[in-house]
């Protein structure tokens, strides 16, 4: 049944089936989303310091082409987005900046433990009738995401981080709302997406449908539904409360040790726990852990969230 992953994400998310595309990965999904806005020149499009290296780079790409300008919110002195500041930018009142067109911050950063307050920027986003959109690929399946709770108008996720899904599957959420009500279509459209009604005409398919196209992985497909229905026959919050648990249990490890220091900011925290070894290359404390039969990665600020780390260095 290709329409049970639906019906498991609309459950996860709390949304309806139709606001549910499936893509062929989160970037797949995330930029099918953002691509559907039309930005003109002076567009301000915000978003947060710690934001995924991928997305920044799309930002930059469309600010070229379009004359659109990407401005960063602050962060606060926890190290999450600052909302008053974010409150600011939204209405200050400056005949020389152009409108904001566009909401975009990531979760929860891939390299870190911080989770931004992404319902605090929800509701401001709804104050000010700005559309929101939200990566949540570390956040899906880790912590309880809720789109109505949140406000966002878009979601990005992935199945193959913490819903333990097949990998090469991504989804969108897409609301219904604002992509009926302000006509948003992805920037390529194909025959899965819209309907070739006349020789010169096309009609997009309702809703999230839009933002799919035919071809995707069905093996993949159906994993991610079996792998989201797991997370909800779980619990997504008992399984937030033990990973908080043993993230706060690992730091509270790490900091006891001498030369070790532990990265993470924010007020709320995840359960990516980051930490540096002073005098030794990040490397090759992998490889000693490793040896030791624990796995960890290793972040470069370059292919993560350049302008938050560069911002600790200064």
């Amino acid at each position: 049944d290709l329409r049970r992953p639906y019906r498991a994400l609309a459950a996860l998310l709390g949304c309806a089936a139709s606001e549910i595309a499936i893509t062929q990965s989160a970037t797949a999904a995330w930029l099918s989303a953002f691509s559907s806005f039309k930005f003109q020149p002076g567009d301000r499009i915000l978003t947060a310091r710690a934001e995924y290296a991928s997305n920044y780079i799309a930002y930059l790409q469309v600010a070229a082409r379009t004359g659109a300008v990407v401005e960063t919110i602050p962060s606060d002195a926890a190290g999450q987005l600052d909302v008053a500041a974010l409150e600011r930018l939204l209405s200050e009142d400056d005949s020389c900046k152009g409108p904001v067109r566009l909401i975009s911050i990531t979760h929860v950063p891939t390299s870190g433990g911080l989770v931004n307050p992404a319902a605090a920027v929800g509701a401001l986003a709804k104050k000010h009738r700005v559309p929101y959109l939200l990566d949540a690929c570390q956040s899906v399946g880790q912590m309880p995401v809720d789109v109505n709770e949140i406000g966002c108008d878009f979601l990005a996720g992935t199945g193959r981080k913490y819903l333990r899904g097949p990998r090469g599957i991504g989804f969108l959420y897409a609301r219904s709302s604002l992509v009926e009500g302000q006509g948003l279509e992805p920037v390529f459209l194909d025959l899965h997406g819209a309907r070739w009604d006349a020789a010169s005409h096309y009609q997009p398919f309702p809703a999230a449908r839009r933002f799919e196209q035919y071809e995707v992985n069905f093996a993949a497909k159906v994993g991610l539904g079996v792998a989201v229905e797991y997370a909800l026959s779980v619990g997504v919050g008992a399984s937030w409360a033990r990973v908080q648990h043993l993230a706060a249990t690992t730091r509270r490890g790490l900091e006891n040790l001498d030369g070790v220091t532990v990265r993470d900011v924010g007020e709320v925290q995840c359960g990516i726990v980051s930490f540096s070894v002073e005098g030794v290359e990040a490397g090759k404390v992998r490889e000693a852990l490793r040896g030791r039969g624990v796995n960890v990665w290793t972040s470069k600020v370059s292919n993560n969230t350049r302008l938050e780390w560069e911002g600790r260095a200064e």
